[in-house]
């Protein structure tokens, strides 16, 4: 992938809401308010508060461009900022970015590392403690994993390791305060 293709991949969201009549708890009248949308990065997991242009056409579980001419500004938003249906269209949308994405997350099992002496980055995903962590060494020292299906027939004890990710990024979104990340960056000002 070249740096351009990078670049291009890092200003892509999932639409997770739209608020054709913007924020509820905004008190003006709906005329003067703009119309919102929730979306999640596809490359950090971000969650945005997009202002849109009127008349855009964008829905749930939607792609954007965070460089489209109808995104008037966006703004972090923290997990519990998100509107009711945004937050049940979490999982989905993340589910679908990996899916877009499964090499990246593959390689996530292939090239995980040591972050102390005792604690390594497959020990944060939820279920996994020493021993599978052990076996899925093992198993990518002979041979790197190809896919999620390879990595659950070769390491026993390790179902479905797609929901794993899944899990552990939906807790990145929700916990702020973890001490260490995987998936979900830090907003500029967070750490």
């Amino acid at each position: 992938m070249s740096d351009a293709e990078s670049a291009d991949d890092q200003r892509h969201a999932v639409v997770l809401d739209m608020l054709p009549t913007g924020r509820p708890d905004d008190d003006r009248p709906p005329q003067q308010k703009s119309p919102l949308a929730y979306a999640l990065g596809e490359t950090d997991f971000r969650l945005t508060e997009l202002t849109l242009a009127d008349g855009t056409d964008i829905g749930f579980s939607d792609r954007v461009s965070l460089d489209e001419s109808t995104i008037e500004s966006s703004r972090p938003v923290a997990f519990d900022g998100l509107s009711s249906a945004a937050t049940s269209e979490l999982d989905y949308a993340i589910e679908a970015t990996i899916d877009r994405d499964e090499r990246r997350f593959v390689d996530f099992y292939n090239d995980a590392q040591p972050i102390t002496l005792r604690l390594h980055q497959l020990n944060l995903l939820p279920g996994i403690g020493k021993k599978l962590r052990n076996s899925v060494l093992d198993e990518r020292k002979r041979q790197p994993f190809e896919s999620f299906d390879d990595l659950e027939e070769r390491v026993a004890g390790l179902h479905r390791p797609k929901e794993i990710l899944i899990e552990r990024i939906r807790e990145e979104l929700r916990d702020e305060d973890l001490k260490y990340r995987i998936f979900v960056g830090r907003d500029e000002g967070s750490e």
